[in-house]
């Protein structure tokens, strides 16, 4: 366990292991990410990226390692079974707010039915308020008129945009976003990457995996690069993009930003 002090300011890993049959693919990771702060997961495919984004909220449950969100703390190693193991998890998970990389929104629900399905539901919150609450993050997002349309009459940059503002709606302390473009054709892109640069512009603490590397650019406080599992480089976007030490993280970059 961390002391108080550090358990009231954001985000807090510290050896996280996870398997899958045979296969290791978390390897003691360790990180922290101050409150109000944007982390940004780079790293070629299999490296453990959203494996990690899952174990923040315990949708993956790791063998090992311990995560805290503020306050709240979880050491997965002593996670007991059953519905105590799960009521911990519970806690947790409503730390943050998740996007996903397709939109999962309900088709036969509006968005504004889609925005305000976890306020009114999961957290017992007035319908009225979560209304109220879901109209202005819609404004946020640029669909503020668009609060009676279906999914299916959205385009996929708007139907992502839809489920961020769904994940602000459940007002968690971070917000994860897993690969939030990697659905999306090329020309739709740049809105959903304003709207979570917005985000963090406006202090919200958030973790991000993304193959967008001029936005992790640009986003970022922290870039995480990893692979096989392990943290490989860690430290500001300068240091990790534009001057990386290690030559996994060099030859990366490399094939990604010329790919030719």
């Amino acid at each position: 366990m961390t002391d108080t002090a550090e358990q009231n300011t954001g985000i807090r890993v510290r050896g996280l292991e996870k398997s899958f049959g045979g296969q290791h693919v978390l390897r003691g990771i360790d990180f922290e990410s101050a409150r109000g702060t944007s982390t940004v997961l780079l790293g070629p495919s299999g490296s453990g990226k959203t494996t990690v984004l899952r174990s923040l909220n315990a949708l993956e449950v790791p063998e090992r390692g311990v995560v805290g969100i503020d306050d709240v703390e979880i050491d997965f190693a002593r996670l007991p079974p059953g519905k105590a193991g799960r009521r911990q998890s519970e806690r947790l998970r409503a730390q943050s707010g998740m996007v996903f990389q397709s939109h999962n929104l309900f088709p036969h629900r509006t968005v504004l039915e889609n925005v305000i399905e976890g306020p009114v539901l999961a957290q017992r919150r007035p319908r009225e308020e979560a209304v109220a609450d879901a109209k202005v993050l819609l404004d946020q997002v640029g669909l503020g008129d668009r609060v009676d349309a279906y999914p299916f009459q959205l385009s996929g940059g708007q139907q992502q945009r839809v489920g961020i503002a769904r994940a602000l709606a459940l007002k968690p302390r971070v917000v994860l976003f897993d690969e939030p473009t990697s659905a999306l054709d090329p020309e739709l892109v740049g809105e959903v990457l304003a709207v979570i640069r917005d985000l963090a512009a406006e202090g919200w603490t958030t973790v991000i995996v993304t193959h967008e590397i001029r936005f992790a650019e640009q986003v970022a406080d922290q870039v995480l690069f990893l692979d096989g599992g392990v943290i490989v480089e860690k430290g500001t976007s300068a240091q990790v993009i534009g001057d990386p030490r290690e030559a996994r993280t060099r030859r990366f970059l490399k094939r990604v930003l010329d790919p030719g």
